[in-house]
């Protein structure tokens, strides 16, 4: 299987591009010097800016997108394939993950991985990107936490892979799907242990649910 190995190594080799940290030499900062010391966009829009967060999200993004969509086009330019695009390309996009997550260029130091998952999403399986973003929003605006938000729509791509997808659903998305939501949970468990301890850091701008009741307990005699 060459063909999965190159998908994989060219994937891990994208991934591994992070955006906060590529962004921040420009700017001679490294941001895991700075607020949680996580390299993705949530700490960087905490202790940078709006503006720093969107470059570095949209990379993280973009680089799942590109790995996902164009590795398996190159690999079949370079080998023959004897297996669909689409399995190469979930290899591909889980690689970049991983890549996000321990990244090689920057001492295996890297985010949590979900900006990234959600552009290898976008590729692989679309049908699971509106019900992950409904999630996600959904959790943020109700709670606040970040960490929950991004756990609770990772979650969501195993049933959403089945009630939505392909009868039947591809074992390589299948187990893409899996090894995301995993994954995810993985990587926030220092949000999940926080958020048992009531320590977890929340967002109260975004807070709907918190807004309408301070404005109707203001508005109370």
């Amino acid at each position: 299987m060459p063909e999965v190995l190159m998908a994989v190594a060219l994937g891990y080799l994208l991934g591994s591009i992070s955006g906060s940290l590529l962004l921040g030499r420009l700017r001679d900062i490294d941001i895991r010097q700075l607020g949680s010391g996580n390299a993705g966009g949530t700490n960087a829009l905490r202790t940078v800016g709006w503006r720093f967060a969107l470059g570095v999200v949209l990379i993280d993004v973009g680089k799942g997108i590109v790995a996902a969509g164009l590795a398996p086009a190159i690999v079949a330019l370079v080998l023959p394939v004897n297996m669909d695009l689409a399995s190469l390309a979930a290899a591909a996009g889980l690689a970049a993950v991983l890549g996000h997550v321990w990244p090689v260029y920057f001492r295996f130091r890297g985010g949590k991985g979900a900006g990234t998952a959600v552009g290898v999403v976008a590729i692989v399986a679309p049908w699971c990107l509106a019900p992950l973003l409904l999630v996600w929003v959904v959790t943020i605006l109700g709670t606040g936490y970040v960490g929950l938000a991004t756990v609770l729509a990772g979650l969501s791509l195993v049933p959403a892979m089945w009630l939505l997808g392909p009868d039947p659903v591809p074992p390589a998305l299948g187990g893409l799907a899996i090894a995301l939501a995993v994954l995810l949970i993985y990587t926030h468990r220092g949000n999940l242990a926080r958020l048992l301890s009531g320590s977890e850091h929340r967002f109260d701008k975004v807070r709907l649910m918190r807004r309408r009741k301070n404005h109707r307990s203001s508005n109370e005699p």
